[in-house]
């Protein structure tokens, strides 16, 4: 689900490039982003990021 162009959409809507994005921001920020699925229910997905001080 992370890999460019990777969609469950019909061609004329998205590129498939949301989640390979935002997985190259958070490992470059060095946080992780952890998903929750279920048959059904869809996908929910959390990004973690560390604080700076």
């Amino acid at each position: 689900m992370f890999e460019q162009r990777f969609t469950t959409k019909p061609p004329e809507h998205g590129t498939g490039l949301g989640l390979s994005i935002v997985k190259r921001l958070v490992r470059e920020a060095r946080g992780a982003i952890l998903i929750q699925s279920a048959p059904g229910a869809g996908a929910k997905f959390t990004v973690c990021l560390q604080t700076l001080t």
